[in-house]
């Protein structure tokens, strides 16, 4: 079977019979035909009735010869436009594809919907997939999680096989970034059945969706569970041999292995992981690898602050050339920054944060807060301390202001802590650190209680 009759097979399995055979059956009355013609001596007349009712579904070899008695393309029947049309509407979609990997996600959501309405308009499901997939990826870098999430969770209704686990992954991690942690983690066994279903185990998607729930359960401090899916999903990556599944395998494992504290371990997963996605050509994953790199070179004991910021440097040219949103390219500068400060610039990491609390105004997440502690860390160096404390105050203001708890805003709490304690804040620093245990979800004894304890101690 040619390339071309591949297509129309593809297409034939997913068009709508009934709009199929309204097709057909309007193009014969257009040109003064009867049933009879359009069968000849080739199909019978009660087959070509059953077609254009909707009632059967026509071969790849009857429709071609339809078409061509009809004086029409086999594209204008089954997809409803024509192959140059059908050619423009892919094409469309690939330059939307390239504006996001770009990070260009603005022209990328306008050109997808433009082409998404013509094969909408033509009735082409896998094309019309492919662009709703597309909307709702430039939709997530641009930070509309919400907008985005609808999007994604309308077309995994509609979609199986390996568009449902790429759909997938995208929503648990939307699900993710936006602080919904259960559905983050929900996705993933809503997806199982259709991973096993499809005989899909053992494909790159499956050990990427994997990972990408193991992120949320990272999230919610679960770090046995985090273990178990990674430690699973890295055998697995090791039988495939895919070099994609294994750096997303090592990638986040190294992730979990950081959060225990085992920082040498996690060093070792993360630059094998790095090694791997080096050979492809997936830009975004590889800067924020180098962004997970740089941050663990931090974390070593004493920080190996000149390696950490080569990784930094270039996680952050290059997030800038990819579909990576505002916030995250803001987090990248803000740990730029970071390694910057350990590494005795502070002026640079100054110059870095600001810029990148500008680029990302957003009062009301968890990375602005984080953005201006670093900001506060900054200023802290240069001995300016005044500015410092009022930028720390700004922080706690923002922190105060989130409506989830987890280990993420605990550690946050806990960066700022140690900011009032170094400007000689010590109530604020008693009060930062006093909500970095409710964050971490530990109930603070009441007043009552620990005077009465210490009465009943005295008696």
């Amino acid at each position: 079977m040619s390339q071309v009759d591949a297509r129309w097979a593809q297409l034939l399995r997913t068009v709508d019979p009934v709009v199929l055979g309204s097709r057909v059956r309007s193009a014969r009355v257009a040109q003064g035909l009867n049933q009879a013609d359009l069968a000849g001596d080739d199909y019978s007349v009660g087959y070509v009735s059953r077609i254009e009712s909707g009632g059967r579904r026509p071969t790849v070899a009857a429709i071609t010869v339809i078409s061509e008695r009809l004086g029409m393309s086999v594209g204008e029947l089954v997809a409803g436009a024509s192959e140059q049309e059908i050619d423009e509407i892919r094409l469309g979609f690939s330059y939307a594809e390239l504006a996001l990997e770009n990070g260009e996600a603005v022209d990328a959501e306008h050109q997808a919907r433009q082409t998404l309405a013509r094969a909408e308009g033509a009735s082409i499901p896998d094309l019309t997939t492919r662009g709703r997939f597309v909307v709702a990826r430039a939709l997530e870098a641009m930070g509309q999680l919400d907008e985005a999430i609808l999007e994604l969770e309308s077309l995994f209704a509609d979609v199986d096989g390996l568009a449902a686990v790429r759909c997938g992954i995208a929503l648990s991690r939307c699900y993710r970034e936006a602080g919904d942690l259960h559905l983050a983690v929900e996705v993933g066994d809503r997806i199982g059945p259709v991973i096993a279903d499809g005989g899909l185990e053992r494909s790159d998607e499956a050990v990427q969706l994997a990972m990408t729930v193991a992120l949320a359960y990272i999230e919610r401090g679960d770090l046995h569970r985090a273990t178990r899916i990674c430690t699973e999903a890295i055998a697995l990556a090791e039988e495939v041999a895919s070099p994609t599944a294994r750096s997303a395998a090592y990638w986040n494992a190294s992730i979990v292995y950081s959060e225990r504290g085992e920082t040498q371990a996690a060093l070792a997963l993360a630059t094998r992981a790095l090694g791997l996605l080096g050979e492809g050509q997936d830009t975004r994953n590889l800067a924020r690898l180098r962004l997970e790199l740089g941050r663990l070179q931090l974390a070593l004991d004493p920080p190996d602050a000149p390696r950490a910021l080569v990784q930094l440097e270039r996680a952050n040219e290059e997030l800038r050339g990819t579909s990576a949103s505002r916030a995250e390219i803001a987090q990248a500068q803000v740990v730029l920054a970071h390694a910057l400060i350990v590494d005795g610039r502070p002026e640079q990491a100054l110059d870095v944060v600001v810029a990148a609390r500008e680029a990302n105004p957003d009062q009301a997440s968890l990375g602005a807060a984080e953005a201006a502690i670093a900001h506060g860390d900054a200023l802290a160096e240069l001995g300016r301390t005044g500015e410092a404390l009022e930028v720390g105050r700004e922080a706690a203001a923002l922190l105060s202001a989130l409506t989830r708890t987890d280990r993420w805003v605990a550690q946050a709490w806990c960066e700022l802590a140690e900011l009032f304690d170094l400007l000689g804040a010590g109530a604020e620093a008693h009060a930062a650190f006093k909500a970095a245990a409710s964050a971490s979800g530990l109930r603070l004894r009441g007043g009552d209680r620990r005077a009465s304890r210490i009465r009943q101690d005295a008696s």
